[in-house]
């Protein structure tokens, strides 16, 4: 679907491709012992129980809602294709990548002693998976496009701040204390966070709908290294 969107706008003399992507996650990762992420529907609380017996799912209760089945959520250390996505951007092709967070894969050694990727029944965070690519690529600039128009501090409370231009280790303090929560902005801003530490030049959170306006600096929230220039 985004390579069609972006086909039809851009014209056919923008070659665009996606490419399925592996994450390399650590088999020792401790998600995997605390699996955590839900996903897929919701259902009552006897077909939980009989998808525990016959799948040998691990499902809890969501909120008054029904149960879920969650999976673990390994960090990202690597995208196999890295390279690949590299010498297609090069060659000028808009590169659709990392889709869903990347497939996540562990290393072993083969039969051979060369390293082959196993698949495993995990979900890597999109957000992370975003950064990650980035920083394989050499990216200077991580976008992270979203349904509200920045980060807040206190969201959804009376004294609500919106954060506009901030630099990294006041961006850091926020999220080390909590300020975001882990199942919407805080993936977001952790995953700027770790892009500038990392070394890139800028990471931005805003509204799809203001994307052209964020690129210009007009909208959302960007996090700075802490030696950037305050805007005049």
């Amino acid at each position: 679907m985004l390579v069609q969107a972006l086909q039809q706008e851009l014209g056919p003399g923008q070659p665009v491709a996606a490419l399925v992507t592996r994450a390399v996650v650590r088999a020792d990762d401790p998600s995997f012992r605390r699996p955590s992420k839900p996903i897929g529907p919701f259902y009552g609380e006897e077909e939980a129980a009989r998808l525990a017996v016959e799948r040998g799912y691990r499902l809890k209760e969501d909120a008054g809602r029904g149960w879920r089945r969650v999976v673990p959520s390994p960090e990202p250390q690597r995208i196999v294709e890295r390279e690949a996505i590299r010498a297609l951007v090069e060659a000028g092709v808009l590169v659709v990548a990392a889709g869903g967070g990347g497939v996540p894969v562990v290393e072993r050694p083969g039969p051979d002693g060369r390293l082959v990727y196993e698949g495993v029944e995990a979900v890597v965070d999109k957000d992370l998976g975003a950064q990650r690519l980035a920083v394989d690529v050499g990216a200077d600039r991580l976008v992270i496009l979203t349904d509200v128009p920045q980060a807040f501090l206190h969201y959804r409370r009376p004294d609500a701040r919106p954060l506009g231009r901030v630099a990294l280790s006041e961006a850091r303090r926020y999220l080390e204390a909590g300020e975001f929560a882990e199942g919407s902005m805080g993936p977001k801003v952790r995953a700027a966070v770790r892009f500038v530490a990392a070394g890139g030049r800028e990471a931005v959170i805003a509204s799809l709908a203001d994307a052209e306006q964020a690129l210009a600096g007009e909208a959302g929230t960007h996090i700075l290294p802490d030696a950037a220039p305050a805007r005049a």
